[in-house]
């Protein structure tokens, strides 16, 4: 879109002309009108002189064209009285665009807030709209939800790309980290540790944590044989040491087998017991709480903090954006059809159809309640910078090819009343 705007005295601007080709139509349109007007006036003036002074039918020619100019003048008066001084004569009350925006433009604003943003219109006006069912429809297309699809993911991707690490220090550094500082972490934490004891959640890690050393244990016995002899007596037979340490080891091994294999085991109880009582002192024991508030702030110093979190955030960022580039990627697969399920939802489901309209209306007319008075506004602040000469050459531009048609009419019907009051005359001096 192209367009100039000008400056002009007084602090005012001039109006935008946002497509000088269809100005250019305006234009031409408005001219050809005007120069209509002007030929049927002056066919009006030529008839006028062509029958003066003649009696019979010529008399009552002359008295319609008389009467078609009189009214010609006088809608050509009333029209350009609107936008400027006919003739260049300062008659009062003419020029009334020029003069008088800044109030057309208050009543132009109340007129929009009285009949428009009103909460009957606009619940009216979207109940119409069937705004749920239009989108469930064109969800039904899947050439449509490709559309939304792509078009989500390329403005995902522009927005994931102008994020830099800068931003997610900052946000680390001077959001997340003092927010961290003075929220309590100890009740977070055994809140959560109890939920999870509770509901069994921990039991996978345990699971996980029990294979993982039992196969460590089965790899690494010479390690584990090493650890045992250090802490042996150094008066020891070195044979009973060894004895001894693969003994312990085959036990050990035992034992977690045991474990790993019985969900019911008494060492996984002492464990759930374990955790629910470190729950229970992360949420009301003093001296637990402050421990775990003393290690946050330990790890809360540590500058890998900030490395860290740029270093999630970039790995979920590339994982994100390369996903969302390939057309076949499992993020715009899922998005494609959460759309085309939810699409079918609204088609299928009344009661869904009927909250979102409601939702939409009640929205709407939130926002008018709550912006109305300024959007209304910006139409008296906006005419109120415009130029008045300039404003009155837009306006006409727009409106003056129909303004002429009154001119048109004027003519028209100026000589058909002056054919019924000639003919009344007649007929009275008859």
């Amino acid at each position: 879109m192209t367009g100039t705007t000008t400056t002009a005295a007084g602090g005012s601007i001039a109006m935008i002309t946002p497509d000088p080709a269809a100005d250019a139509r305006r234009r031409r349109g408005l001219r050809r009108m005007r120069t209509l007007a002007v030929c049927l006036l002056l066919l009006a003036a030529a008839v006028y002189l062509l029958t003066l002074d003649q009696d019979g039918a010529l008399g009552f020619v002359n008295a319609g064209a008389e009467a078609s100019m009189v009214g010609a003048i006088a809608d050509w008066f009333a029209v350009t009285a609107l936008f400027k001084h006919p003739l260049g004569i300062p008659v009062p009350h003419t020029a009334l665009i020029p003069r008088r925006k800044d109030e057309l433009g208050r009543s132009l604003e109340e007129f929009v807030g009285e009949n428009f943003l009103q909460e009957r219109v606009i619940r009216d006006r979207v109940a119409t709209a069937a705004v749920s069912a239009r989108i469930g429809a064109w969800l039904a297309d899947p050439e449509q939800v490709r559309r939304i699809v792509d078009e989500v993911a390329e403005v995902a991707v522009i927005g994931l790309g102008k994020i830099r690490d800068e931003h997610v220090s900052d946000l680390v550094t001077e959001a997340l980290v003092p927010r961290f500082r003075e929220e309590p972490i100890a009740p977070l934490a055994g809140g959560l540790l109890a939920e999870a004891v509770r509901d069994g959640v921990h039991q996978g890690v345990v699971d996980l944590a029990l294979d993982e050393l039992h196969g460590w244990l089965l790899e690494h016995p010479d390690t584990v044989a090493e650890v045992l002899e250090q802490r042996a007596p150094w008066w020891a037979p070195p044979r009973l040491n060894d004895a001894v340490t693969r003994r312990v080891t085959a036990e050990l091994v035992t034992w977690l087998a045991e474990v790993r294999a019985d969900q019911d085991h008494r060492a996984r109880h002492a464990f759930d017991s374990l955790l629910a009582q470190l729950a229970d002192d992360l949420q009301h024991d003093p001296e637990t709480r402050e421990r775990t508030e003393r290690l946050k702030e330990r790890l809360l110093d540590q500058p890998q903090v900030v490395e860290s979190g740029i270093a999630i955030w970039n790995a979920l960022r590339r994982a994100l954006q390369q996903s969302l580039r390939d057309p076949e990627g499992a993020v715009r697969e899922r998005i494609g059809r959460e759309l085309a399920a939810f699409g079918l939802r609204l088609r299928q489901d009344a009661g869904l159809r009927a909250r979102i309209d409601q939702a939409v209306a009640d929205v709407s007319v939130f926002a008018v309640e709550r912006y109305g008075a300024e959007l209304t506004a910006v139409i008296t602040h906006t005419v109120q910078r415009w130029d008045g000469r300039e404003a009155a050459r837009r306006i006409e531009l727009h409106v003056g090819r129909d303004l002429q048609f009154i001119r048109i009419n004027g003519t028209i019907v100026g000589g058909l009343v002056g054919l019924v009051i000639h003919a009344v005359t007649v007929a009275v001096n008859r």
